[in-house]
């Protein structure tokens, strides 16, 4: 595991790091760069959708840490080969549902946001009036004690 976060994410980012700060910056070094995340991203969601089958293959953690060196070694530059002849020929293929898909889910993702500020709004005025209404009888109450004492 540590293995696969040192060599699949931290050196890769250091290397992304090392690419954003040169003067001038190299364009195909961050092309690059950017092409390893995405791969990393598409990775990291089909291992979420399918990690308890993955878990049970033998040596999964092994071929995954292969794979993800495989993608950024300098002497293999797998990222090229596999964005460039598997993933982006994919995502051109099926870029105008995505894009549909992801429209729909941000209209669903803003009316739900309006739903809960909306409720959230109605909580907390039910809240400040409850609270108005216990500090009013709170008031009352010490006010016709200070009279009985007096």
């Amino acid at each position: 595991m540590r293995c696969s976060l040192a060599l699949g994410y931290a050196y890769p980012a250091y290397g992304c790091y090392k690419t954003l700060e040169l003067r001038p910056p190299q364009i195909e070094q961050l092309l690059f760069w950017c092409q390893y995340w995405i791969l990393v991203a598409f990775l990291t969601v089909a291992e979420r959708l399918a990690g308890w089958a993955l878990s049970c293959l033998p040596a999964y953690g092994e071929a995954k840490l292969a794979l993800l060196v495989y993608l950024w070694h300098p002497n293999t530059r797998g990222t090229v080969r596999v964005y460039g002849g598997y993933l982006r020929p994919l995502l051109v293929r099926h870029e105008a549902d995505i894009d549909r898909g992801l429209l729909v889910l941000r209209a669903r993702a803003a009316d739900v946001t309006t739903s809960a500020a909306t409720a959230a709004r109605a909580w907390l005025v039910e809240a400040a009036r409850r609270a108005s209404s216990q500090m009013q009888q709170a008031a009352a109450a010490r006010s016709g004690r200070e009279g009985q004492a007096q």
